[in-house]
């Protein structure tokens, strides 16, 4: 029982450990989607073409001249906008090499018959004289040379289009790196491919730092033609920055030497080529290196060197269809993926990619691997009886909206049925009360045209005391007024005012104010106990004539 206790822990600390392994260990393999970058691989040839004339002044002077045509330089390249900007590596376009002197090495050799090899190196003659002019044809250029060279550079970029376009068309170097492995931006020169230009690659943000990140590199290992489509291999990239020279290749399985692999690719053609990211199907750098070593440089070196040239990385509209039919293509809608490859080919009729996934789309269209006729053929089957029958809902529904408007005519006909109190109506039925009818206002009487001019009374004084029957009658000079001064009915104030005929300044007696204010002084008050008094009406203030029982304003008893 011992032992198997022990071996029970020794498997379940294996468990562990084997759980508990860096996921770095584990291998990812690449999906092969290189599509979006392969249709923007371009062959890069770059050649000098030197005319050199040699001066030979040993007998005669006799003037030789010849054209030479020396390579400088192939590869890969990417285009990455749809002007057809293309970025390289800059020993694909430039030399280190003197042109010259091979120039001269040859037309020397041709002219006097002497074996120089056919190369970069400046070589030595036997012959004193003849070396000495030797050495007079190499550059650089004096007043004693006997050889005088014109030297150019001419790119031509090959895209990868079908037909295969045998011609190419001219790029010049728009920037070029400080060493052979630097980025170097390249630009048409006279060339127009159409209002929408040429398709590009996209470019990533950044390199993926993890371990054994599964990559492709794509190249051509010559000019594009029908028998020599772009190579496309298999790669992985080691972890950490790139270091010196570039970002390393490794196997995380240890199956293949890769930096090997890669090498024989890169003598092969495909240097600066691109390398391209698995998931994404983006660029993360350009392929260098060569012999049994290869390396990439990262991304962040390409958009410098584009930023330097003035040069920017865009898409165009042949792209953006493209990557719409991609993605039809790529999720098997071959029904739908047919029309919108056909939109790439009427944008970019040379499209290479795009031509041969139409054929494939064609093939598998309407077939057990098109997902759109799967789906179709799904939707008829429920339609056709294979799933739930709608009747019986259609029916379910028709009863309840029966019963609903039957539920509403009953409501209707009870309501109608009752005679509610008009009382109650606004109270019962809706819980508003029902405002009382307005108190009817009884109309004034007819006015009196006959009644004299009244005057209106202004009321700026205080309201008159009333005087109850039996009391004194007082006035403004208090208990002691004049008992003959006027009066009214029980209770009721009289108001008295100025009598309009009266001159200004004179007192109701005839007097004149001083006299009347110093009468006041004595208990007079400034008025004439026989004189007639005005009165006016109780009601509305108005003045009254003598002989009138009615107010002619409001029509009240002028004796009530």
């Amino acid at each position: 029982m011992r032992r198997l206790g022990t071996a029970l822990a020794l498997l379940g600390g294996l468990a562990l450990a084997v759980a508990a392994m860096p996921a770095a260990l584990a291998h990812e393999h690449p999906s092969g989607i290189t599509d979006l970058v392969t249709p923007a691989v371009v062959r890069v040839e770059a050649t000098a073409k030197v005319d050199i004339t040699l001066l030979d002044h040993l007998g005669e002077l006799v003037h030789v001249e010849r054209s030479y045509e020396v390579p400088i330089g192939s590869g890969t390249g990417t285009v990455v906008n749809p002007d057809g900007a293309v970025v390289t590596l800059t020993r694909v376009v430039e030399t280190g090499k003197d042109v010259a002197v091979y120039a001269a090495n040859r037309i020397f050799a041709e002219h006097h018959k002497v074996k120089i090899p056919d190369d970069f190196e400046r070589h030595k003659l036997s012959d004193d004289r003849l070396d000495h002019h030797l050495q007079e044809c190499y550059p650089p250029k004096s007043s004693t040379a006997t050889c005088i060279a014109d030297v150019s550079t001419e790119i031509r970029i090959f895209p990868n289009i079908a037909p295969a376009d045998a011609e190419g068309f001219r790029a010049e170097i728009a920037r070029a790196g400080d060493g052979p492995d630097s980025p170097a931006v390249l630009v048409p020169v006279g060339r127009a491919d159409g209002g929408a230009g040429m398709p590009t690659a996209p470019l990533a943000a950044k390199v993926p730092d993890k371990e054994g990140s599964p990559v492709a590199v794509a190249g051509f290992t010559g000019r594009p033609a029908a028998d020599r489509p772009e190579t496309v291999e298999i790669a992985h990239l080691q972890a950490g920055g790139a270091g010196d020279g570039g970002r390393r290749f490794k196997d995380p399985e240890g199956k293949a030497d890769e930096p090997v692999k890669l090498g024989a690719l890169v003598d092969k053609g495909l240097l600066g080529g691109p390398v391209i990211e698995d998931k994404k199907g983006e660029v993360v750098g350009l392929l260098v290196g060569g012999g049994k070593e290869a390396r990439m440089i990262g991304v962040r070196e390409i958009t410098t060197a584009l930023a330097e040239a003035k040069v920017p990385a865009r898409r165009g509209p042949i792209d953006a269809a493209f990557e719409q039919a991609l993605t039809r293509f790529h999720t098997e809608y071959y029904g739908d993926a047919v029309p919108a490859f056909q939109r790439v080919l009427e944008l970019y009729p040379g499209h290479v990619v795009a031509a041969a996934h139409l054929k494939t789309a064609q093939a598998k269209r309407g077939t057990a691997e098109d997902e759109g006729t799967k789906r179709a053929a799904a939707a008829d089957e429920d339609a056709g009886g294979g799933g739930v029958p709608l009747w019986p809902f259609l029916a379910g529904g028709g009863v309840l909206v029966a019963a609903v408007a039957a539920g509403a005519l009953l409501l209707w006909r009870r309501g109608a049925a009752q005679d509610p109190d008009p009382a109650e109506a606004g109270t019962v039925e809706t819980g508003v009360p029902v405002p009382e009818p307005p108190v009817a206002i009884p109309r004034r009487p007819p006015v009196d045209e006959g009644a004299n001019p009244t005057v209106v009374v202004g009321r700026s004084f205080p309201a008159l005391p009333k005087i109850a029957p039996g009391d004194p009658p007082t006035g403004p000079g208090g208990p002691s007024a004049a008992p003959g001064g006027p009066s009214t009915g029980p209770g009721r104030p009289v108001l008295v005012a100025r009598d309009p005929g009266r001159p200004e300044g004179t007192a109701p007696n005839g007097g004149d104010t001083a006299a009347g204010a110093a009468g006041a002084g004595a208990g007079a008050a400034g008025t004439n106990p026989g004189a007639a008094v005005q009165k006016y009406c109780t009601a509305c203030g108005m003045r009254l004539g003598h002989a009138h029982r009615f107010c002619g304003f409001c029509g009240h008893p002028a004796e009530a």
